[in-house]
């Protein structure tokens, strides 16, 4: 579902998913008696996080859109949450020998990355949960996601 998706104003941006929590960390086999779910996280390729006080990166990986917004993660007042401080903009540089190179322009405003959930799902906490039903050959069964 999140790979086919782009964001309305940019057809070009792409989600990133990452595997995480126990099925990320768990590295035995068999893992699945082990694990109660998968959690998928997924970043836009216009965006990027680095911790606060690092110089922004001058190269990237192909997966990344040719602008990229990067954000300075800054500690919050609750264990485990963090802020997203706007940082920079970075800027694919078009000659043929900086091919993966950026450019960065530091934003003079100064402002935090926000995120509007769906009304429709369940918050718990900065995970959305989703309760679809598939219809695999003549039997329901139900899926979660986070």
């Amino acid at each position: 579902m999140i790979a086919g998706w782009h964001p309305p104003d940019d057809e070009e941006a792409d989600a990133i998913p990452l595997i995480t929590g126990s099925a990320a960390e768990f590295y035995i086999e068999p893992m699945l008696p082990h694990v109660g779910d998968i959690d998928v996280m997924y970043h836009l390729n216009t965006h990027l996080a680095i911790p606060r006080g690092h110089p922004p990166p001058t190269q990237l990986t192909a997966e990344f859109h040719n602008y990229v917004n990067l954000f300075e993660i800054v500690d919050s007042h609750l264990p485990g949450y963090v802020y997203l401080k706007v940082g920079y903009l970075l800027t694919q540089c078009t000659d043929a020998d900086d091919d993966g190179k950026y450019n960065s322009i530091k934003y003079e405003e100064e402002g935090y990355l926000t995120y509007d959930h769906d009304q429709r799902n369940d918050v718990h906490g900065p995970a959305e949960f989703h309760a679809e039903v598939h219809d695999n050959s003549d039997t329901h069964t139900q899926l979660s996601v986070d």
